[in-house]
């Protein structure tokens, strides 16, 4: 299982948020760049960024800071979410270096611009599942949908995706736990990958995930940054070479 580090930017800073919710933040750093080589630095293989003002707004905001990353790192792996909400978007960022790009909003709004997507890039999208009382979230997790997270995978099951990512929005940035019996429970509805995000706060929560051959990644951000644990630590505790 792969770890991941997470970059969440909101006015241009590495933030992190409670729950999702713009008004609690609390900034780890002023500069993306440094932060992205540091993780990298330690050995990460892949950097899990998010434009959060883009996710609000519905656009990239973001975007040149993710993009001069992508170019500084361009032998590095980068998947971006956040504001891309149409197929200009999701190819712009395609085309200039990065990895995979995440979709959860559209996927409920927009699902045919998803599939005109992966029929063209195949295997660079991921679908977002973000979850709040067993429903799917959208726009920046501001909305509700009807929708519950095996319903909108299924949706997709046809299409050539990279994997998806399940997040508990109630467990967040609040180094609560995981919810690793949804995550566990939506990976054996799909034979996608599935990367684990919200809650880890722990070297056990990364064991325990990683001890479910379903589980290909978990993402970590504020235990990295308030150091409950160094990325090799979690690296090795999910079983990786450091």
């Amino acid at each position: 299982m792969i770890v991941i580090p997470a970059i969440d930017l909101k006015d241009g800073k590495c933030v992190r948020l409670k729950e999702g919710k713009m008004d609690e933040v609390t900034i780890f750093s002023d500069d993306p760049l440094q932060t992205s080589s540091a993780w990298f630095s330690q050995g990460a293989e892949l950097l899990h960024i998010v434009d959060l003002d883009g996710a609000v707004l519905g656009k990239p905001i973001n975007d040149e800071i993710i993009l001069s990353i992508a170019k500084e790192f361009s032998n590095k792996k980068i998947q971006v979410g956040g504001g891309i909400r149409d197929y200009s978007s999701a190819t712009h960022y395609i085309e200039n270096g990065i990895s995979k790009v995440i979709m959860g909003t559209a996927a409920v709004k927009d699902p045919e611009m998803l599939r005109e997507f992966c029929n063209e890039y195949p295997g660079k999208l991921i679908l977002g599942v973000d979850s709040l009382d067993g429903y799917v979230k959208t726009d920046g997790w501001i909305q509700s949908s009807k929708l519950r997270p095996e319903e909108l995978v299924k949706n997709f099951e046809d299409i050539k995706l990279a994997g998806l990512i399940y997040t508990d929005i109630s467990r967040d940035g609040m180094m609560s736990g995981p919810n690793i019996e949804a995550t566990l429970s939506l990976s054996n509805k799909t034979d996608l990958p599935v990367i684990a995000s919200g809650g880890v706060s722990s070297l056990d929560h990364i064991k325990e995930l990683s001890s479910s051959s379903r589980i290909n990644g978990v993402i970590c951000g504020r235990a990295l940054y308030e150091e409950e644990f160094t990325l090799k630590e979690a690296m090795n505790a999910a079983n990786q070479p450091s």
